[in-house]
């Protein structure tokens, strides 16, 4: 590690919450000579890479700053270098720097330097709102916060598995929702479809969230964390108030997919350039009526499988009075095979929102997880 590295991660590690850019900056121009360190943080739609100082946004998708982001790779354009700032497959940002040093290694350097800002972000975003508040370009709905503040991110990265998952409308979602986990053997997600309207719906789907996580944190298998999560749900709403879900279980070296469909959002299967719908045991709802017995189902995935969880609100989308449908989204997921899991999941939601003109007026959540195969 060069020296400059070296003092930037001793500087971001000393820094307070709120000054991390600015001590990196400090560091970047005594040891690289950059006159300019900006941070570009994406917004909660994808579609917007925003400043943490200033009002000039880059929204145009042919700009350094977004090759940078959507390539994963630093890219120079005019003497000014945009580094992509993050994390174990989440994504952040760009960092930019400008001039960028012309020794060799100097890049590869400054790219360290953007990796280490995006691991102190997050270890710093629960104590502060600088760096929340300033990747929005409106405000949220509180149903929204609520939604936002539940997921676990937006993108994630192994050797055997990525993942990538986001809620559409973006600044108004009420009960969509994901969430997943992993410990270097499996991976699990749940995907979950609410139902109702603003708070009372992202407080449904808190509930269910935080019964399934409780029940997966306690070593119970898929049936078990669906029958736990149901009787949480039941014992608050008395089966007034319910919630659709599909729970997953991947087992990272067999490639073996245990899932349980409790009234769940749709399950896509992109294998070899073709698309197919999984056959689901449709089962009851959680909380729809008291102790519910659930059924685990199985299936073999082949390494290179693609799985979307895509909501109702993907299939119902409406523009011109013409219903998006399954058609237009087969052929859709088709064109996505070459694209990293956040690109194919960004890609489908920009296609509905061109589809419909605008924002959904209904939730949407996509879901996307790539099987890349056991690794040794």
């Amino acid at each position: 590690m060069s020296e400059p590295v070296d003092q930037a991660r001793r500087a971001l590690d000393e820094a307070p919450a709120d000054l991390l850019l600015e001590r990196i900056a400090d560091v970047l121009a005594a040891g690289y000579g950059t006159t300019r360190v900006e941070l570009l943080q994406v917004d909660y739609r994808l579609a917007t890479l925003l400043p943490l100082v200033g009002d000039e946004p880059v929204t145009s998708p042919g700009h350094p700053a977004w090759r940078c982001f959507d390539h994963q790779t630093p890219i120079v354009a005019d003497d000014t270098g945009y580094l992509p700032v993050s994390m174990r497959g989440e994504r952040r940002g760009v960092l930019v720097v400008a001039p960028v040093p012309t020794r060799p290694g100097a890049l590869d350097e400054l790219t360290e330097v953007a990796t280490a800002l995006a691991h102190q972000i997050a270890a710093v975003t629960e104590g502060t709102d600088v760096y929340r508040m300033a990747s929005r370009s409106r405000r949220l709905t509180l149903a929204a916060e609520m939604q936002w503040e539940l997921l676990p991110g937006r993108s994630r990265t192994r050797p055997s598995f990525r993942l990538a998952g986001q809620l559409e409308p973006a600044y108004a979602v009420r009960g969509d929702s994901f969430d997943w986990s992993d410990d270097g053997h499996r991976v699990w997600l749940s995907t979950i479809n609410g139902t109702g309207e603003g708070v009372a719906a992202a407080m449904l789907t808190s509930l269910a969230t935080h019964a399934l996580r409780n029940a997966r944190r306690s070593g119970l298998g898929l049936a078990d964390q669906a029958a736990l999560a149901d009787q949480a749900v039941y014992d608050v709403h008395r089966g007034d108030r319910h919630i659709a879900a599909l729970l997953m279980e991947l087992d990272l070296r067999s490639g073996l997919l245990t899932l349980v469909d409790a009234g769940s959002p749709r399950l896509l299967l992109l294998r070899g350039g073709k698309v197919q719908e999984l056959p689901l045991e449709a089962q009851f709802p959680l909380g729809m009526f008291e102790a519910t017995d659930y059924r685990e189902q199985r299936f073999e995935l082949c390494r290179g499988d693609r799985l979307f969880v895509v909501s109702d609100g993907v299939i119902d989308a409406t523009g011109q009075n013409v219903r998006y449908g399954e058609t237009a989204l087969d052929r859709f997921l088709r064109r996505t095979g070459p694209m990293e899991p956040l690109d194919a999941v960004r890609s489908l939601i920009g296609d509905l929102r061109a589809f419909v003109a605008g924002d959904l007026i209904d939730d949407a959540v996509v879901v996307c997880l790539d099987w890349t195969g056991p690794q040794d």
